[in-house]
């Protein structure tokens, strides 16, 4: 997902997202281990995203500051 896209959504959507990503991003791990991954890539598309919503996140609780 790209910044453009989820700075469109609300913060308790962002924050939503965000505990869904991690889920997926520990299953995609644990297929990983087992060696069930088909793409790899995957992880790192997701640590991504949860970053970019982590950086959305924070730069909203600096305006209302």
């Amino acid at each position: 997902m790209k910044a453009n896209e989820l700075r469109e959504l609300t913060t308790e959507e962002l924050v939503k997202k965000e505990e869904e990503l991690k889920e997926e991003l520990f299953n995609l791990r644990f297929a990983s281990a087992t060696g069930n991954l088909e793409k790899p890539s995957k992880i790192k598309e997701i640590r991504k995203t949860i970053a970019r919503i982590k950086m959305i996140i924070r730069e909203r609780e600096i305006q209302v500051k």
